[in-house]
């Protein structure tokens, strides 16, 4: 089932993140890149918070794409993780998430920009 409030469904990337990186076998590149994955994971939702807080309409496109930014990191990680683990299904779901959060936030933006 689809989660549609958007800082929930961040956390619950976020989250389902930490769990991954968590299984995975404890190999030097898996440490690094799962430590670099659950900074940006957590930084898409920190970032949509900050957005919702936000002091200006400039302020508000500038978090978001930060946010977006975050996603896009986050997928690079997972796809890191991905070639080298391919034996762990979550990898490849979290990814899933990775490009739909990027293409929401994308939305947001472009949709806030027009009416700038």
């Amino acid at each position: 089932m689809a989660v549609y409030d958007l800082e929930e469904r961040t956390f619950i990337f976020a989250r389902d993140c930490r769990l991954c990186v968590q299984s995975l076998k404890k190999t030097i590149s898996n440490i690094e890149d799962g430590k670099q994955l659950i900074k940006a994971s957590g930084s898409v939702g920190a970032n949509y918070i900050e957005a919702n807080e936000k002091l200006g309409e400039k302020d508000f496109i500038f978090r978001l794409k930060i946010a977006r930014k975050e996603a896009k990191e986050s997928k690079y990680w997972l796809r890191l993780l991905y070639a080298l683990n391919k034996d762990v299904d979550t990898l490849n779901e979290l990814l899933n998430e990775a490009e739909e959060l990027r293409k929401i936030l994308s939305i947001i933006i472009k949709k806030n920009e027009r009416n700038d």
